[in-house]
């Protein structure tokens, strides 16, 4: 007896299945550019970790992030074994790192597989506390790290700044020259971000203390109205502060009148942060 015509049809189905389902692509990985993934509110440590299949600890290193509760909606999170990082395991081959916010040189060693003191080697880094946004470290493995030819350090009127006597306590650096502000847990950086000093102008250059704090407040100058300026706190008694800018998203550039302007969100977390007599270093 032949086949009747919904049994045609369904052996028909079952073929072309058969020779499609082989060649049908496995499940795409979660899609990002250059081995960073930028957090969208409401996001957490724990979930972004989970999405690209690595560890909390692991992703919080590769970050310099001591804190895992405390991220922000924008952040830029280096991903660990990301295409453009180092790989998940191993020894790194040579090559060069370009130093991102929030890093310290710890956590970079560790992500290539590499120790602390041949990466400052390698990079005559005197101080191992201290380096910058946007700095070059040449990458290598153990001893031959230490071959490497040391990469640029910046120029003597880019020099980071001392570290407070009182190396203990928490403080605050200012680095003009790449517009950054590093916040110290003693010598240990727990925060990095981008900021917006001084431009027409300057943010004063020295070592300062934070005065008072004042939640929300008016500003007024020449050419500037802005009510309920957030988070301020006063380091100058001629009026310079940090304090979170509303207005403009044009971290990176000098675009205040002396003042340190950052993110609302960020500038809240460094205002609930720092106690009045923190130190805060200005310097480029």
């Amino acid at each position: 007896m032949r086949p009747t015509y919904p049994l045609k049809l369904a052996i028909l189905l079952a073929l072309l299945l058969a020779l499609l389902l082989p060649a049908l692509p496995a499940a795409a990985a979660p899609d990002y550019q250059g081995g960073t993934h930028v957090v969208q509110r409401g996001e957490t440590l724990s979930q972004i970790a989970r999405r690209y299949g690595v560890s909390m600890a692991a992703l919080a290193q590769a970050n310099g992030i001591s804190n895992p509760n405390f991220i922000y909606s924008g952040q830029r999170l280096t991903i660990p074994g990301a295409s453009g990082g180092a790989s998940s395991g191993g020894s790194a081959t040579s090559g060069v790192h370009v130093v991102r916010a929030g890093e310290n040189l710890s956590s970079i060693a560790a992500r290539y597989g590499v120790s602390m003191a041949a990466l400052a080697q390698a990079n005559g880094i005197a101080n191992p506390n201290h380096i910058y946004v946007g700095q070059r470290l040449t990458i290598g493995s153990g001893s031959a790290a230490a071959a490497q030819p040391a990469a640029a350090q910046p120029a003597a009127s880019q020099t980071t700044a001392s570290q407070p006597a009182a190396s203990s306590g928490r403080w605050i650096d200012i680095n003009l020259s790449s517009q950054t502000l590093t916040a110290y847990e003693g010598s240990t950086p727990v925060f990095s971000t981008l900021v917006s000093t001084g431009s027409t102008f300057p943010t004063p250059v020295g070592t300062y203390s934070i005065l008072y704090h004042v939640q929300s407040q008016r500003m007024t100058g020449p050419g500037y109205d802005l009510p309920n300026v957030p988070w301020v706190m006063y380091f100058t008694n001629r009026g310079h502060a940090i304090h979170g800018a509303y207005w403009h998203n044009n971290f990176g550039q000098p675009m205040s009148h002396g003042c340190v302007n950052m993110r609302p969100e960020e500038a809240q977390w460094l205002y609930d942060f720092t106690p009045n007599g923190a130190q805060v270093v200005v310097h480029y």
